[in-house]
């Protein structure tokens, strides 16, 4: 059987390493703009109060059982998670480890604020792309160029 494409491995290894730096940077950037959780996790309950009006109940529920609850733990973990995993994604330091975390915090956000059951999710520039970008590094970011982890 002939190939339909042939890609050869440096170039597929080369783009997922691109791919984790642009990530990697966006999540850094995401988690400077976060800063303030550190010190005030009624920053985060803010934006948790905020989705909570047009969340469906599946979110609802998931903000008054679980993320409002751990509000004061979860700001912090969000924060240190995005400079940390996003730190990881541009150093090239365990590559698939800090997409797998980022993506679950990434989902996560996404359920709680309700955007991924709506139509706009498939148009968001932080949904489908993020999510994406993340699941390929995750799955096949292995002996990447110019990492820490080759």
């Amino acid at each position: 059987m002939l190939p339909i494409m042939s890609i050869s491995d440096g170039s597929v290894a080369g783009g997922l390493r691109l791919l984790s730096l642009f990530i990697g940077v966006f999540l850094i950037s995401m988690g400077f703009g976060k800063l303030g959780w550190f010190t005030d996790s009624s920053l985060l309950v803010a934006e948790l109060r905020g989705w909570w009006g047009n969340a469906p109940a599946l979110s609802r529920w998931y903000i008054d059982t679980a993320a409002m609850p751990g509000a004061p733990l979860f700001a912090r973990l969000v924060l240190f998670g995005e400079l940390a995993s996003g730190a990881a994604l541009v150093a090239g330091f365990r590559v698939r480890l800090a997409a797998g975390v980022a993506l679950l915090m990434v989902l996560n956000f996404h359920f709680a604020s309700g955007v991924m059951f709506q139509w706009a999710y498939l148009t968001n520039g932080y949904g489908l792309p993020v999510v994406g970008g993340l699941a390929a590094l995750a799955l096949g970011a292995l002996r990447l160029p110019f990492s820490m982890s080759r």
